[in-house]
């Protein structure tokens, strides 16, 4: 009876070819996404990530004998997972941002698996399946704020490091001065290269370790703690090794070798927080006891005895294919390609713009202007089509107004507008208050301007910035707003033209804002109404 009640094997030929249309389909509807991740594997904080999707297919693999066990079956619950990935892999396609179709991808796995090996069989493989996460590189923003935090962390706390053996040192925003040398904490050495492999490693740790699940979050928590601890005492002990040796102490090889040292370091100290939480835990014994390597290495089976009535279980083709569930998944990843395949042939809508910033005057009012431009590297990362770059001055003030704006004719992926959010933390500049506020009557036809306002400072300097997005019509402060009606018009309009409009300027020392506020608010009044025609309208 039971035997009868599991799925029918299909024939072999049926679910392999089931599984090739998957894969294409899955393929064809990611490609973008997936060469993108791969590409930002290359970056050096990333470069553990070729090994990921391999060991969480081993770890998948070691967990075969528990999958069987628990008798997995078919299920329909993964069809709407399936979809619900899809439909972010649209929005991450037509809204341009990367990370989005990266996440995406792993919901749709979420998804397969749980249509193919239903709920069952999921509880025994979705740790392994989550660990596919750290594959995937931090959102821009998300890694400029976090690398220009540690930056300046690790230079304090390296500081710190120094004067504890008796030199006498200066800190000045992430530049460290030795008297002799001066020691520049550059966004290499912001600690990412350690911290995003220790949390993987910690979260295969918090996988083996055996004990409660407070103890295993703790386990993966604990390596940023760690993170910023090592990384301080390296630059620390560089900033001595400079002092006493020379500037090619923090250059070459032998740089790079402190890095693996501090990282071998930074290991030891992970084990040692796994070894502390099991002795808090009542727990003895050598660290080997206090993992499960049955989950690494599954002990190998001994040949069981003959039985007259052995206990069914399927094979394992038995929940792969034939299913209806499973070809409902395959269909769908077959109309979700195909409608991929068709997005770039859909010709997009560029606006005709008959002038460009070099129109833009230098004079405005009583305000002079002088033209800038920017370094090529700069303007290879940006991908704009058009920007003006320009510091204007007036009779009685003693600060210039630096103006920037950035057009973009379309904002598919890789070429879309950069949020100075993400790009202000770095240099050793920090983001020290932000809010939005709303300039009266600035506007287009006397209306309001919305704008962040933002105060930033490196070490004594300070500098008060305005910028807002002009996004077809639209004057918007929110990153997350812009994204979301980049979507929408590119869905409905057929269109993802775009601008970003900044200008700064300087705070005097020891001095409050509101002068620096006049100012911005005078020269956007002067400026924005001759900047709005070169704007997506």
């Amino acid at each position: 009876m039971l035997a009868s009640a599991l799925p029918r094997p299909a024939p072999p030929l049926a679910w392999i070819v089931l599984a090739a249309v998957a894969a294409v389909g899955l393929y064809l509807v990611f490609s973008d996404g997936i060469w993108h991740m791969v590409a930002g594997w290359g970056q050096e904080e990333y470069s553990y990530a070729y090994i990921i999707p391999l060991i969480s297919g081993w770890l998948i693999w070691a967990r075969r004998d528990a999958l069987r066990a628990a008798r997995p079956a078919p299920s329909w619950w993964g069809v709407p997972v399936i979809a619900l990935g899809l439909v972010l892999a649209l929005f991450g396609e037509l809204s341009t941002i990367y990370t989005v179709i990266h996440y995406a991808l792993i919901v749709t796995i979420f998804g397969l698996a749980l249509t193919l090996i239903g709920p069952r069989g999921l509880k025994v493989v979705w740790a392994p399946l989550l660990y596919l996460a750290f594959m995937v590189p931090l959102p821009q923003f998300l890694y400029q704020g976090l690398s220009g935090r540690l930056q300046l962390i690790s230079s304090e706390l390296g500081v710190g490091f120094i004067r504890l053996f008796g030199y006498s040192v200066f800190l000045e925003g992430n530049v460290i001065d030795l008297g002799t040398y001066k020691l520049q904490v550059a966004e290499a050495c912001n600690g990412l290269r350690y911290l995003f492999p220790l949390v993987s490693f910690g979260y295969l740790c918090a996988l083996l370790y055996r004990g409660p699940v407070w103890q295993k979050l703790l386990l993966v928590a604990s390596a940023l703690p760690i993170t910023i601890l090592v990384n301080s005492v390296r630059i620390g002990v560089i900033g001595i090794l400079v002092h006493e040796a020379g500037i090619e102490m923090a250059e070459g090889f032998l740089h790079a070798f402190e890095g693996w040292i501090i990282f071998i370091v930074a290991l030891a100290l992970l084990f040692a927080v796994m070894w502390l939480l099991a002795r808090l835990s009542g727990r003895r014994g050598r660290l080997g006891d206090l993992l499960q390597t049955e989950l690494l290495w599954p002990p190998r089976r001994r040949p069981a005895a003959a039985s007259p009535s052995p206990s069914p279980s399927p094979p394992p083709a038995a929940v792969v294919a034939a299913s209806p569930p499973a070809i409902a998944v395959v269909a769908l990843l077959v109309a979700a390609a195909a409608g991929m395949l068709a997005l770039p042939g859909r010709a997009e809508e560029v606006p005709a713009r008959p002038q460009g910033f070099a129109t833009f005057p230098l004079r405005l009012g009583e305000w002079r202007g002088t033209e800038r431009a920017l370094d090529q590297v700069y303007i290879d990362v940006l991908k704009f089509d058009d920007y003006l770059l320009a510091d204007y001055t007036r009779p009685g003030d003693a600060e210039p107004v630096q103006l920037y704006a950035a057009y973009y004719g379309s904002q598919r992926k890789g070429a879309s507008v950069h949020s100075p959010r993400s790009c202000i933390p770095g240099g050793g500049w920090e983001i020290t208050r932000m809010e939005q506020v709303t300039l009266r009557g600035a506007g287009p036809a006397g209306g309001d301007l919305p704008v962040n306002r933002v105060l930033i400072a490196n070490g004594p300097y300070r500098q008060l910035v305005y910028y807002w997005f002009d996004q077809r019509g639209r004057r918007m402060t929110n990153e997350y707003h812009v994204k979301l009606m980049l979507f929408w018009d590119a869905l409905t309009r057929n269109r993802t033209d775009g601008a970003l409009v900044r200008v700064v300027t300087t705070l005097p020392p020891n001095s409050d804002a509101a002068a620096a506020d006049r100012r911005l608010d005078d020269f956007v009044r002067a400026a924005y109404p001759r900047l709005v025609p070169l704007l997506p309208s």
